[in-house]
């Protein structure tokens, strides 16, 4: 059993049978250390790919990435989910799914931050259905960018996300997979 298994297991929470409640060391609380021992992962794992620049999501993203992107030497580009009056004109956007809050997003990311032919690797806390991922690929595809892999903290191995890129022949390394979240976690 890794750190973060081990910290799943003794601060996470069940939440409705369907969600984790990570918010004690993932985000309301931020374990450095824990998160480290992750970017570390990562690096090991993803530092042989030639990887131009991380890509995120706003917010749960934001502190791993930040880790790796620093490990890897290489820039992070934080996808937003509300277009603000400081974007430029020339913007990429998806439409992208939240499970968790049960609403559909349109997902920004300026056009000047990916080149063409970037070797991008997405990393991302969680991964559930997948749909984060796939509004990702629609951003790096309008830019003719290549997805070179993915970094998940947890998946949720009893939803369809991890059978999605699996499919799709994406390179994905999960830190810690939860096989269910019925009366407690089941990793």
């Amino acid at each position: 059993m890794n750190l973060l298994e081990k910290t799943i297991l003794e601060h996470g929470k069940s939440v409705n049978n369907v969600a984790l409640d990570a918010s004690s060391f993932l985000t309301k609380q931020i374990d450095i250390q824990l998160l480290d021992w992750c970017a570390t992962q990562f690096d090991d794992y993803f530092k042989a790919a030639n990887i131009d620049r991380i890509l995120t999501i706003e917010s749960g993203g934001i502190a791993i990435s930040t880790l790796v992107a620093l490990k890897l030497n290489v820039p992070l580009v934080v996808m937003k989910k509300n277009r603000s009056m400081l974007d430029p004109d020339n913007v990429l956007t998806a439409q992208v799914y939240s499970f968790t809050k049960d609403v559909t997003y349109e997902l920004h990311c300026n056009a000047e931050h990916i080149n063409e032919d970037d070797r991008i690797l997405f990393i991302d806390d969680v991964l559930a259905h997948g749909n984060a991922v796939e509004g990702t690929l629609d951003i790096i595809a309008q830019r003719n960018a290549t997805l070179v892999g993915v970094g998940i903290l947890f998946e949720k191995s009893f939803q369809s996300g991890a059978g999605l890129l699996a499919g799709k022949g994406i390179d994905t390394l999960s830190l810690a997979k939860i096989k269910s979240l019925e009366n407690g976690i089941h990793l």
